[in-house]
């Protein structure tokens, strides 16, 4: 295993070195960054640019093994503990040292002390952290994280029914219906208690950075703020309208939020007599995006969430390293970090967010109807950025766009014609062509499942005769697939088998 790493170079995990500085704090250094993240690996005895052999004799290899790991446990703090060992090439050994993901972070070189001696690995280099990354580790290693901790602020009961009050309208404006909206109950202190918005000592209640940040109160934090710009073509040198948003950062979402609808474009499709607004970029991950930014940011680290949209792109950026637990491929696959507890936990009252972990799945399952490039997660090392790609409309003469040009949501399927049928009953030919005057385009030929899933959306009462009947499929096909669409969350069936319907 240790020839193939050998051959691939230095990486985020290892890193190589041809002999033993005679000061240890050459390579101390990549040894509390290891400790300060997921652990790692230092090779010596490779050459760091060539990544060649050169490897140490028999009688030296051991003392020099000793002197590395009693070198790192005397002069990190806390005490790491290496695992070390030995291998042989061709008659050359090289030492390998492995250093473990830390539990006490943060670690540091103990002659530098906490201040100047801690580092962290940032894309296969190690740097000297921030006060503020050194913070963040202090506090991660309590378990806590800060918009949780107490500022010195005591507030009165009318206070936090105000504060209350003010949760309550915004989270009924963002029900989805009215249904939602009378379902909704009001918070109250008891809540924010349980929320850890606000802590409660010897009988008085304080304010914590997350209540404070809510609450619109950002003199401590100056950088709590949304900058968003218009930036003519695909790069930073010409912008053509900027505004920067600040206050009670849920309020400060729905600012950007609607910045940005007023600067893409929106189309439109007739749906029988009336007219269903369409805009270039699913809505609610542009929603999604911009809430997590300021859900997930470091509130310790400078800089301002921004929100900026190129002619081929929109893209938000978001202050912070991601955590030494999270990857990007972890978050494609729906695996969340919560850096902000206080602050997720007030969103998700307001429905503002989605369910830990679903929003990043959903945001490509969303790119992908409206046939558009697949997202792009960015780990910039201090910050964090998602490019949501745009994609110019194609329109007909009377204005008309869809997103998909069509989407699968909006096709039904005619079995006996073996062709697609749009919602309006145009027929769509399956050698791609354009047909009517609704601009509708046919995409790629339906499977099985997308041929159910666009019978339900376009008719909830559909029998599974009728879809038996409409895809060609067998009747016993049908009723096992619907199984197992429900079972999927794809579709769900609403009221009993008689007189109920399906939603997908």
């Amino acid at each position: 295993m240790i020839i193939e790493e050998i051959l691939t170079g230095e990486k985020e995990e290892i890193e190589y070195k041809a002999d033993i500085p005679p000061k240890s704090e050459k390579y101390m250094r990549t040894v509390v960054a290891f400790a300060n993240a997921n652990g790692g690996r230092l090779v010596f005895g490779v050459e760091d640019k060539t990544w060649q052999i050169a490897g140490f004799s028999r009688e030296e290899v051991f003392e020099k093994m000793d002197a590395v790991t009693n070198a790192i446990y005397d002069s990190c703090e806390p005490k790491i503990t290496p695992s070390a060992g030995i291998q042989e090439f061709d008659g050359k050994y090289i030492i390998v040292v492995d250093i473990p993901a830390g539990m006490q972070r943060p670690y540091c070189i103990k002659s530098q002390g906490i201040i100047e001696g801690v580092y962290l690995r940032v894309s296969g280099t190690t740097r000297k952290a921030a006060i503020y990354q050194i913070q963040e580790m202090t506090l991660s290693a309590r378990n806590r994280s800060f918009d949780s901790e107490k500022v010195e602020r005591e507030l009165s009961e009318d206070e936090m029914s105000r504060f209350c009050d003010r949760l309550y309208q915004h989270a009924k404006e963002l029900c989805a219906n009215e249904e939602a909206g009378a379902a909704l109950r009001r918070i109250g202190i008891s809540q924010l208690l349980s929320f850890k918005v606000v802590l409660s000592e010897k009988g008085k209640y304080y304010a914590t950075n997350g209540y404070q940040l809510l609450d619109g109160r950002l003199e401590e934090y100056p950088d709590a703020a949304i900058q968003c710009a218009v930036f003519k073509g695909m790069t930073r040198n010409i912008f053509i309208t900027r505004k920067e948003f600040s206050g009670c950062i849920d309020e400060e979402v729905e600012s950007a939020y609607a910045f940005v609808l007023e600067h893409i474009d929106l189309g439109a499709r007739i749906d029988g007599l009336a007219r269903q607004d369409i805009y270039e970029l699913p809505i609610r991950t542009i929603r999604e995006i911009i809430t997590n930014a300021v859900c997930h940011r470091s509130y310790l680290c400078p800089g301002k969430v921004q929100v900026a949209l190129f002619d081929d792109r929109l893209e938000v950026t978001s202050p912070g390293m991601l955590d030494k637990d999270l990857t990007i491929e972890k978050m494609k696959a729906g695996i969340s970090k919560i850096r902000n507890g206080v602050i997720a936990k007030i969103f998700a009252y307001m429905n503002m967010v989605e369910a830990w972990g679903t929003g990043i799945p959903k945001m490509f399952e969303e790119a992908h109807d409206y046939g558009l490039q697949k997202p792009e997660l960015v780990d910039m090392g201090s910050d964090f950025r998602i490019n949501l790609y745009r994609k110019r409309p194609v329109v007909d003469s009377y204005g008309v766009v869809e997103p998909k040009y069509v989407s699968e949501r909006e096709i039904f399927y005619d079995a006996k014609a073996g062709t697609k049928v749009g919602t309006d009953g145009t027929k769509v030919g399956t050698d791609g062509t354009k047909v009517g005057t609704d601009g509708v385009i046919a995409s790629e030929i339906l499977t099985d499942e997308e041929k159910l899933i666009s019978l339900i959306r376009g008719n909830g009462e559909i029998t599974q005769k009728q879809m038996s009947q409409k895809t060609g499929l067998p009747l016993r096909t049908i009723k096992r697939m619907t199984v197992q669409l429900q079972k999927s969350g794809k579709i769900h069936r609403v009221g009993n088998s008689r007189s109920g319907k399906w939603l997908a």
